[in-house]
């Protein structure tokens, strides 16, 4: 069985209807894989929201690793962004010796992960933005799309890599921002900049909410439907390339139609 290898800081509600997503598919039999760990970048007592995180995994009966990046950054007392990542990924990996992962998922990880980890583990990391799309938290490349007017976004899986969203495409989805029900809220801003929308109505925007939905239940099909992908051997990665199932450099796997049809 494909095994994957589950990251995340489990910060809010959006990590762990993640995990619940992939791990309802791991028990329903839509996913052609199993999680064989979850590594939490922070412990019981750090936060809430990770608190519940933790509680979830357990509740799941997932291996479970848990290692604080913000106790471990206090104690190592550097000012070098990093050398204390560095570092922090040296332990996290013997932390997790011994579990075998043919490909490890980002959900909801606050992390920049090193060179070396990026090196020796194969990792994918959900970004809200079609490949050539704004970078950014979803707020910041929603904000960004209405700035330019954008006629379309998606949802991609790309490579892990040291530099925060530059990895290559793995698997994505694209959506239309025009047609209905987006015309009608793009007339409503028409003449305001992004800093007025921002101070009217900040994210209670139609058009900013509206983005947000269709965007968002794209995305866990896709993580899904990625994973999938994998371990069919419709897409794999080669170094850092991405490839075909014959081997062939590829710009992303187009998930598109199959999203299209799971979120209908």
């Amino acid at each position: 069985m494909y095994q994957i290898g589950w990251f995340s800081t489990g910060r809010g509600k959006g990590s762990r209807d993640l995990l619940t997503v992939a791990h309802e598919s791991t028990r329903q039999g839509k996913l052609e894989a199993t999680i064989s760990f979850v590594f939490c970048s922070r412990e019981l007592g750090d936060a809430p929201g990770s608190d519940q995180f933790i509680e979830l995994v357990k509740s799941y009966e997932i291996p479970l690793v848990c290692f604080s990046s913000r106790k471990f950054k206090r104690q190592m007392k550097v000012d070098s962004p990093d050398e204390w990542r560095l570092a922090y990924d040296r332990v996290v990996m013997e932390r997790l010796e011994g579990f075998h992962h043919d490909l490890c998922i980002l959900a909801g990880y606050m992390l920049v992960v090193g060179s070396e980890m990026c090196r020796q583990y194969k990792m994918v990391n959900l970004h809200p933005a079609a490949p050539g799309g704004p970078k950014g938290t979803w707020q910041e490349v929603i904000w960004q799309l209405i700035e330019e007017k954008a006629r379309s976004t998606g949802a991609m899986m790309h490579l892990v890599t040291p530099e925060l969203d530059q990895g290559p495409p793995v698997a994505y989805c694209t959506l239309s921002l025009r047609g209905e029900p987006f015309d009608r809220h793009w007339k409503e801003i028409k003449g305001l900049s992004v800093e007025q929308i921002k101070s009217r109505q900040g994210e209670e925007n139609a058009l900013f909410k509206l983005i947000r939905q269709h965007g968002v239940v794209r995305e866990h099909p896709l993580v899904i439907s990625t994973i999938n992908a994998f371990s069919q051997g419709h897409v794999r990665i080669e170094g850092e390339t991405v490839v075909d199932r014959v081997g062939r450099p590829i710009a992303g796997y187009d998930l598109t139609e199959e999203i299209d049809r799971l979120v209908e």
